[in-house]
């Protein structure tokens, strides 16, 4: 590992948006025509989101402890 950029979260959260159903969570939660739908669906893509980006951040910030780690190196 090299980088500190999420790139393995990153890459599902894109693959996984995508997706026809991704793409049909999308549309239903921001591009609908009926309110009915938006108001179910918003808040469920929202959460969607949220966990992804939670993911990242874990992700990163894991990346950038085992960075430092290995930036210190062996101490006894």
């Amino acid at each position: 590992m090299t980088t500190r950029w999420p790139w393995i979260s990153m890459l599902v959260s894109l693959i996984l948006t995508l997706t026809p159903f991704g793409l049909e969570i999308v549309n239903a939660a921001f591009f609908a025509d009926e309110a009915l739908s938006r108001n179910i669906w918003a808040p469920i893509a929202l959460s969607i989101i949220a966990v992804m980006t939670a993911a990242i951040l874990l992700e990163w910030l894991v990346r950038t402890y085992i960075l430092n780690r290995r930036a210190r190196g062996v101490t006894s």
